[in-house]
């Protein structure tokens, strides 16, 4: 029987991307941004917690100016997964957490692709 997901804005990593779609999350090899404490090596999870934002875009920086998002690491990130991390923290402001979480669910999608 396969059982219905349902959407999490809680599951909106600080970057964008959506960990409720993400496979290692699925086969629960990671809890996800918010609950892995190993990620504490992360610049924008780091930033997000510290100024007490739910994603980058809740920041006033637009996150193509930002230095710790828009670094060679997310870069490659991006090249290696054709994710475009940008349109994700874009699209949540456009339509807010509720929606995006709902559209990257409804989409089975952890991210917008390049």
């Amino acid at each position: 029987m396969d059982e219905k997901k349902t959407h999490d804005v809680n599951l909106i990593a600080y970057c964008g991307l959506y960990c409720g779609e993400c496979k290692k999350y699925i086969n629960k090899k990671c809890p996800g941004c918010r609950k892995n404490q190993k990620a504490s090596w992360c610049k924008v999870r780091t930033c997000n917690q510290k100024q007490g934002y739910h994603t980058c875009a809740d920041c006033m920086t637009d996150v193509a100016e930002c230095k710790k998002y828009d670094n060679f690491f997310s870069k490659l990130f991006g090249f290696i997964f054709r994710s475009d991390r940008k349109a994700c923290i874009y699209r949540i402001k456009e339509v807010g957490r509720e929606p995006y979480a709902k559209e990257m669910c409804d989409q089975k999608k952890m991210t917008i692709k390049k």
